[in-house]
């Protein structure tokens, strides 16, 4: 298993993370990622130990807290060999105190997910999302002094706008207090819009990205095809995908050219869809779910071999799409903004 920096950190992760929000489907949402239970929870996390994936990924809003439950229980006597990524933000309850990224909120979901994980500190922690309610400064000036507690090693965001990323990275500058080292972002063949600017954000600021719905809500699995019947066993069917309407002919458009591309490499279009998104600029870490044992050993074996650059251009052309403002004035002038080197 390959490791990559996180950010402007002296931390390694594995390129490859495993994603819990499958474990426990404690709502309809969470019902159409999954409903892992304990047992075959243990087996995931003993599959991905065995193929050197160490890091795992959840949220204290995953089912209510019950995802961390899980995993907890998962790793039980294995504190020692696995890193830990969860987060807070989003609403846990009615209670207006109990959403956010107040120190408040912080501090209390902090110790809550520290509980249901049965551990003593949280590897990476993020911000589900931007909090616009409560100040940057509070927000970065709590985790800051979780991070002297001993609670957390290593602070992240997830879901930002670029201006939010940014005006976080000055304040923690400004008051040399802990900054963002990653930036869990939704990016694939199928959704690039992060390429136009989080990206080049990424790059010069030192903030590394961890890749969540790498295969955009199992659109890039190989199971949506041109002229086939849509699956029915998909969150997408079931009503736990994010984002906007699908444009079915820009995907199948991409899936014919990963088809082409599968034949090539011998390996299947999941594959090669999360082998592409490894060598993107910025991207360290891709987070992975599975359903099921099968599922998560072929993505696992999406690591360990490349893309040639002929195979990355064809996979490029066929998901190009035409950026929005003022991105597509920028890059009438790539001189003054220059584009990541992809190649």
């Amino acid at each position: 298993m390959e490791y990559r920096q996180l950010g402007a950190s002296g931390f390694f992760v594995p390129v490859l993370s495993f994603g819990t929000a499958t474990f426990g489907g404690g709502n309809e949402f969470f019902k159409a990622w999954g409903s892992t239970d304990v047992n075959e929870a243990t087996r995931l996390v003993n599959l991905c130990l065995d193929a050197g994936v160490t890091l795992f990924d959840t949220a204290n809003v995953y089912s209510r807290g019950v995802s961390e439950e899980i995993l907890g229980q998962a790793i039980k006597g294995l504190h020692d060999k696995v890193l830990i990524s969860t987060k807070a933000t989003f609403p846990m309850s009615d209670n207006p105190n109990d959403v956010g990224s107040s120190r408040y909120n912080l501090v209390k979901e902090c110790e809550n997910s520290l509980r249901r994980l049965g551990v003593d500190h949280i590897d990476i922690y993020h911000m589900h999302g931007f909090d616009g309610n409560t100040p940057v400064e509070e927000t970065l000036h709590a985790l800051d002094d979780l991070i002297s507690a001993g609670k957390i090693r290593y602070i992240a965001c997830s879901n930002f706008s670029g201006w939010h990323l940014m005006k976080s990275l000055s304040v923690s500058e400004r008051y040399g207090w802990a900054r963002y080292v990653a930036h869990q972002a939704y990016y694939s063949l199928l959704d690039r819009e992060f390429e136009w600017e989080l990206m080049p954000l990424g790059e010069k600021e030192q903030v590394s990205t961890i890749v969540w719905s790498p295969l955009s809500s199992g659109r890039l699995s190989g199971k949506f095809r041109r002229g086939v019947e849509l699956p029915q066993d998909n969150r997408l069917s079931q009503g736990g995908s994010h984002g906007p309407a699908t444009d079915f002919d820009h995907l199948y458009n991409i899936v014919d050219a990963l088809d082409e591309v599968a034949e090539e490499t011998g390996k299947t279009v999941a594959q090669v869809s999360l082998n592409w998104l490894l060598q993107r600029p910025t991207v360290v870490n891709l987070i992975i779910g599975a359903r099921n044992e099968e599922q998560l050993k072929q993505n696992l074996a999406a690591v360990g071999w490349n893309l040639t650059t002929d195979q990355i251009k064809k996979l490029d052309a066929a998901s190009d799409r035409d950026p929005i403002y003022p991105y597509w004035h920028q890059r009438q002038n790539v001189k003054l903004n220059p584009l990541p080197k992809f190649y």
